[in-house]
């Protein structure tokens, strides 16, 4: 017991892997196919899906304008499903992320439009009232034992509830010009004078050389606590990838509007929790009750305490989602966030996220959540209709979940 205590407090800087993980030297092969698919499959499907949509636009899909506007589109799915992707790893899901982004966009109108205080206190309103969300249904799950799906769907009701009692069920806008850019603001001119914005691209290349040097140091720990890695082709191969879409990216926002202000705070909100998750002590007790509760427990993890918390983060990047899309509505909305849970939850398991949790990544649920976005804007593009998107994006998602069931019986040997 002692043993495994040590290790969720001074374990290596990566998150547990499962019971079954086979050491490096002895893996098994069929083992060490399905980590490299669950690893790096959601990269090379990521380019398989937008070559594919490139062709059948003739490019249009690729364009600098297309690409800036997928980036405003969905930016706030992807902070919804960092953390949701936490909620998942856990164990746990939360149905009612897309009520709280309602409410707190509503809030966050109140007092800027209604009650003329500055914009700022607006946010910050929207942000103190997400947490008290969290804490209230971090209470309900952690405290009085009420299973999360439970919690969150009375959630679901009563925060939309609440959204039509403060709006008092109309439409509320304009929001003060500082509020709106938060989402529709572009950072650009600091290096120009070549015809393209210099700056975007210098934050693109540090980006990749960030990337990179991260992984190496992710692979080197691995190795030093004899754990299974990517062979090494496939880990360049990766890096490649990634770095070729990150330039590619920043070569076309360089010649659209510069880079997006929402890009930013998208970027720092990756970093921060891609430490949390993988280098803290927080983070590893997370896996920890996903991947075994009873161990967990018996480790002395105070399970209480950190699904507590796990819910007022989601709570809080509940609440920054509802600042980034009333500030690119221009407006809060007693409907706005219908359905946002689901494309959350869809971004973390199309991500690698493991429905039984104890699996996942922040890196991951970012791909899967681009993948969504890719998909659905490509289709939009094509002009398919309405439901034909839905079957899709649908058929998407199970795919994604049956491919989790599949590897996990394959490295069971089942």
């Amino acid at each position: 017991m002692s043993g495994t205590g040590d290790l969720l407090s001074k374990g290596p800087a990566t998150p547990p892997t499962s019971p079954h993980t086979p050491k490096t030297g002895t893996a098994n092969p069929l083992v060490a196919m399905t980590q490299n698919l669950r690893t790096s499959g959601i990269y090379i499907a990521f380019v398989l899906v937008v070559a594919l949509f490139a062709l059948l636009t003739d490019g249009l899909s690729l364009s600098p304008g297309n690409i800036t506007n997928i980036l405003l589109q969905y930016s706030y799915v992807l902070v919804l499903a960092i953390g949701m992707v936490i909620v998942i790893i856990a164990g746990h899901i939360d149905l009612s992320v897309g009520s709280v982004v309602a409410l707190t966009g509503a809030v966050a109108a109140k007092v800027s439009i209604s009650g003329g205080h500055p914009w700022w206190v607006g946010i910050l309103a929207a942000l103190g009232v997400g947490l008290l969300i969290g804490a209230w249904q971090g209470f309900w799950v952690a405290f009085v034992g009420i299973p999360a799906f439970i919690v969150t769907l009375a959630g679901m009701l009563l925060f939309r509830g609440l959204t039509y009692y403060v709006l008092d069920n109309v439409s509320l806008s304009p929001f003060p010009a500082q509020y709106t850019k938060v989402a529709t603001g572009f950072i650009n001119g600091i290096m120009g004078g070549y015809g393209y914005d210099a700056f975007t691209l210098l934050i693109g290349v540090l980006a990749v050389v960030g990337y990179a040097v991260s992984q190496v140091r992710t692979r080197v720990a691995r190795v030093r606590y004899d754990q299974v890695v990517d062979a090494m082709p496939l880990f360049i191969l990766r890096i490649v990838l990634i770095a070729v879409v990150v330039m590619a990216l920043a070569w076309q926002l360089a010649h659209s509007r510069g880079l997006p202000v929402v890009l930013i705070i998208l970027a720092v909100l990756i970093l921060a929790y891609s430490v949390v998750t993988r280098s803290t002590v927080f983070g590893r007790q997370v896996y920890a009750i996903g991947g075994n509760l009873a161990a967990a427990q018996l480790s002395g993890v105070n399970v209480r305490r950190v699904n507590f918390w796990i819910f007022v983060n989601m709570g809080f990047l509940a609440a920054m989602a509802g600042v980034i899309f009333s500030s690119r509505s221009n407006g809060a909305q007693p409907g706005a966030g219908t359905s946002f849970e689901l494309d959350a939850i869809a971004a973390a398991f199309i991500g690698g996220a493991a429905v039984t949790g104890g699996i996942g990544t922040v890196r991951g649920a970012m791909v899967g959540g681009l993948l969504v976005g890719v998909i659905s804007n490509g289709m939009q593009l094509l002009g398919l209709e309405q439901y034909l998107q839905q079957v899709i994006k649908g058929l998407v998602l199970l795919l994604a979940v049956a491919f989790d069931v599949y590897n996990k019986r394959r490295a069971g040997g089942r």
